[in-house]
């Protein structure tokens, strides 16, 4: 069985875009996956990257003309310039990771309409996600205790950082990222899925 970890930050567009699909695939193939959420932000500082607000003016008006072209191709409805973006993503980050320790000893919940959930929270409702209420809402929906947002916090706070580690150590540069971790395969982008699908394939 093939188990996959999944680099990932609610900063990134292309979270939404990718809209439920690498479950999808894991379910297919009958692979795992691990949601590592990270500090996207300081991942570019220690890497020597420009952040988005620093990007040359040609990268920004193609970033946002591939947004324009993946939203028209998806079909989704999306907000490309939400009002709460950039926020502070931590807070939905320790949430999605206490929900993830809650899985792992033996609560249900739906990770996946989680990080979908707070990612469409963002690029789709305008709402946002530092807020406590929106991220209890997320919970709730995805079939987890809203009050993990409280109850998890020390644990989020805690393996969140190391996220950002593993990351580094992994060569992640970017979200979303997916590392099929049998055989150290990397995939970079949602539009990337269709290949880790077709790799997933041959295994």
């Amino acid at each position: 069985m093939a188990h996959i970890d999944y680099y990932f930050s609610f900063l990134s567009a292309w979270i939404y875009l990718s809209d439920g699909r690498l479950e999808k695939i894991a379910e297919k193939h009958g692979a795992t996956v691990t949601y590592k959420p990270f500090d996207l932000l300081t991942a570019f500082d220690r890497l020597g990257a420009p952040r988005p607000s620093e990007r040359p003016e040609g990268r920004k008006v193609y970033r946002m003309q591939e947004l324009k072209r993946f939203k028209a191709k998806s079909g989704l409805p999306m907000n490309l310039t939400p009002p709460f973006w950039p926020t502070n993503v931590a807070p939905a980050s320790y949430a999605l990771i206490a929900a993830q320790e809650a899985v792992r000893n033996g609560s249900e919940g739906d990770l996946g309409k989680l990080v979908n959930g707070l990612s469409a929270a963002m690029w789709r409702d305008d709402k946002d996600i530092s807020e406590d209420a929106v991220i209890t809402a997320a919970l709730k929906d995805a079939g987890f205790d809203p009050m993990l947002s409280m109850t998890g916090m020390l644990t989020g706070a805690e393996l969140y950082p190391r996220n950002l580690e593993d990351a580094m150590t992994a060569g992640v540069f970017g979200s979303p990222f997916f590392i099929v971790t049998d055989t150290d395969e990397r995939f970079w982008g949602q539009d990337r899925l269709e290949m880790l699908d077709d790799y997933l394939g041959t295994l």
